[in-house]
């Protein structure tokens, strides 16, 4: 091993407890002596506000300028920075949001479940981000620093006051060392947080840092004339340059930074982006009262970028007519899309003036597709609409909306030491993928309650990179008022479509939707969306369709119920339906013996790992979830196979172990006693389930240096209402 990798493990150890970072490492499936010895690369996730797929160059506004057929001068957005970001590094064309709002998309890009698991549903902002497992706690106990920059939205509903001075669930809470930024998603609303031209008052930015006595500090005093995309590019880039020139620079960093532009009112900055950029160029911190960064300067909300400043286009398609400058609404959102670009140079340049740029990975994406919101006065400005710029892209739906415009993302990863320039990965994948990719980066397993798949193959090149459509699925549900659009661009039948709860599965190469539903009966509209990504031709339709999209139909109908929880706070149509049992075609019984396979793992783990792709250092079956199986030295243990189900209705399991356990039936987590459980406290859960058979997951982590340790699985039933020991004879496992 060598000196940098000691030193950076000794350090994590110290930050951390050493129990916690490197026996995990070792139990990563695939990891061995060549491995261990490479260094941990660092990860920055970028997270903007309302950008669609659409706006960037690399994905479309390029190919949308050489149009010219039709028009003299399409209006266009350019995004040279993130162009170089894709072509150096990664597209992905195929990567959607949990979510078409903001509030649930970050709730399960940072605790890696999917919108049918996690906490904050629908549009509940401000809500508190679950106490579970997120990227930054996950990859602090790596032995990462972490630190978070921009909007959060995910503390708690209230003033800190009625906290006692800290937020439930503010970032320091949730794995960050380190923050800066509006903690309320309203305060992102507004992008001059002292100042506040278009609101009702100041903007509260906190500054904060974990200590013996963390506190938040509210900033915004010193914060005249500061644009809020400056300034979290320059205090991440204050940050990160402390960093990797302090005493722990062996260490590697995680930085969140979420812009809140170009969403709501689309304000200007005070002048030109900095020349340059990196550790001498570009936005910097002064850290001065009242000039905290380098372009607090000027006149707030003034300055348009010169390739917009003049722009014309021709408005109404006729070659006869003059071109038209562009209303004064569409320079603003394409300035603000641009100084977010150029804050991607200035960041990339800061790596490479520190030297790590082949050792850190920037994945760039938005939160959810366009929006037509703009809170400028409308007696003043033109109203924002994505059709200016076609911001959804070749797609339907906007900010809201789950057909493709409102849930495709535009997304780049940028590693030059890993990632192959010009890679293009058109698998699809989703929001809550990031957990196992960053896992995987870091070099340990993933959470047993996450709900993606490793993108890290598939990013690289290395190893497979394929999506399994039966355990990993894109899915996404929401609820909101109102209908789509009815932009002139959409097709006729999704304009002006009533929204409501709303639904979306990816599997088998199609995609499904629902919209408005009111039972769970309602069929999907069933899409090939790689040949027909407006979303016109419901294969699920018309007389003379295929049988294949019958089956598909219940498929996706079944898949939906299996991949979920539901939640009080959120209710759907579908919620009091029975989990499917597999049907007969999905596993023939004959090839099925009594009893569940079990594999162990040696070592310790911080969490419950999720060992489904981990190599096992022993192996078996046995009659039922016990620990009498478990070698000495194994911490995990993962049981693995069938529960029959002798009768329709409700279900209600119990978990007891020491130190924790993940119960899961096909793809729900039922029962998560991870994170904070306390160990022997019984968890249990209600499932309602049809009879027949049902594939059960169960993950147990042992209690370190505990030689008595505790698993105690239990159900009731329609039948048998009192909570009992499961069966042998109720479990079965596959004997090929």
């Amino acid at each position: 091993m060598r000196v940098r990798q000691i030193i950076r493990v000794l350090i994590a150890g110290v930050l951390l407890g050493f129990c916690a970072v490197g026996p995990a490492r070792a139990q990563q499936a695939g990891s061995d002596e060549a491995d261990a010895d490479e260094e941990l690369p660092n990860v920055i996730f970028v997270l903007v506000d309302d950008m669609g797929w659409g706006d960037l160059g690399a994905f479309f506004q390029n190919q949308r300028a050489g149009e010219g057929t039709d028009r003299r001068s399409g209006p266009r957005q350019r995004t040279p920075h993130l162009d170089r970001m894709a072509r150096q590094g990664a597209m992905l064309p195929v990567h959607y949001a949990p979510a078409p709002v903001c509030a649930p998309s970050r709730s399960s890009l940072l605790t890696g479940q999917s919108p049918g698991h996690t906490h904050v549903r629908d549009n509940q902002f401000d809500k508190a981000l679950a106490s579970n497992h997120t990227l930054a706690s996950v990859l602090r106990k790596a032995g990462y620093a972490t630190a978070a920059f921009g909007k959060w939205g995910l503390q708690g509903r209230g003033d800190v006051s009625d906290y006692g001075g800290r937020w439930p669930a503010q970032p320091l809470a949730r794995g960050f060392d380190y923050f800066l930024g509006y903690m309320g998603h309203g305060a992102g609303h507004e992008h001059y947080p002292k100042e506040a031209p278009y609101s009702d008052g100041p903007k509260k930015v906190w500054k904060s840092r974990n200590g013996a006595t963390p506190r938040l500090t509210n900033i915004t005093p010193a914060l005249d004339k500061t644009y809020t995309a400056d300034l979290w590019t320059a205090g991440a880039k204050r940050w990160i340059t402390r960093h990797e020139q302090g005493p722990n620079a062996e260490q590697p960093f995680f930085v969140y930074l979420a812009y809140d532009t170009p969403h709501a009112v689309q304000e200007l900055p005070t002048q030109n982006y900095p020349a340059g950029g990196g550790l001498d160029g570009g936005v910097q911190w002064t850290g001065e009262d009242g000039r905290m960064i380098n372009t607090a300067s000027g006149e707030i909300d003034s300055w348009v970028h010169p390739d917009y400043r003049d722009a014309t286009y021709d408005h109404d398609g006729d070659a006869s007519t003059p071109e038209v400058p562009w209303p004064d609404v569409y320079k603003r959102y394409a300035t603000a899309n641009r100084r977010i670009d150029n804050a991607m140079g200035d960041l990339m340049q800061l790596l490479e003036d520190l030297g790590v740029s082949e050792n850190t990975l920037i994945v760039f994406t938005s939160d959810n597709g366009p929006s037509r919101e703009d809170y400028l006065p409308d007696e003043e400005y033109q109203q924002n609409k994505p059709t200016f710029f076609d911001s959804y892209g070749p797609f339907d739906g906007i900010k809201r909306d789950t057909w493709e415009g409102g849930v495709r993302e535009p997304t780049v990863a940028y590693w030059p030491g890993r990632i192959p320039a010009g890679t293009v990965v058109d698998m699809p994948s989703i929001f809550y993928d990031w957990m196992p990719t960053f896992a995987d980066v870091a070099d340990v397993p993933a959470p047993a309650n996450t709900d993606g798949l490793s993108l890290l193959p598939a990013l690289t090149g290395e190893g497979n990179g394929k999506r399994s459509a039966a355990d990993y699925p894109v899915y996404i549900e929401y609820a909101q008022g109102g209908a789509t659009p009815e932009y002139e661009a959409f097709a006729p039948e999704h304009r002006g479509r009533e929204r409501n709860q709303m639904q979306v599965i990816r599997m088998d190469g199609y995609v499904g939707a629902r919209y408005d539903i009111q039972d769970h009966s309602d069929d999907f509209e069933i899409y090939d969306v790689s040949e027909d990504p407006q979303q016109t031709n419901n294969l699920a339709s018309g007389s003379e369709r295929p049988a294949y999209f019958d089956a598909l139909q219940e498929k996706m109908k079944a898949k939906v119920l299996r991949v979920r929880r539901p939640n009080p706070s959120a209710p759907r149509p579908y919620d009091d339906e029975r989990v499917p049992a597999l049907s007969d075609a999905a596993v023939n019984e004959d090839m099925l013996a009594d009893g569940l396979a079990w594999s162990a793992y040696d070592g310790a783990f911080p969490w419950v790992p999720k060992m489904d792709e981990m190599d096992p250092s022993a192996s078996g079956h046995a009659e039922r979830p016990a620990l009498d199986v478990r070698p000495d030295g194994s911490d995990a243990l993962y049981f693995d196979g069938y529960l029959r189900v002798p009768e329709d209705g409700p279900y209600t399991f119990s978990v007891r172990a020491n130190a924790g356990a993940v119960l899961r039936l096909h793809e729900a987590t039922v029962i998560d006693a991870d994170h904070s459980y306390v160990g022997g406290r019984e968890r249990t859960a209600t499932i309602k389930l049809e009879a027949g058979l049902h594939p059960v997951r169960l993950y147990y982590r042992g209690p370190a240096g505990q030689s008595t340790p505790m698993l105690n699985v239990q159900w009731s039933g329609p039948s048998h209402t009192e909570r009992h020991p499961i069966p042998a004879s109720a479990f079965a496992r596959e004997t090929r």
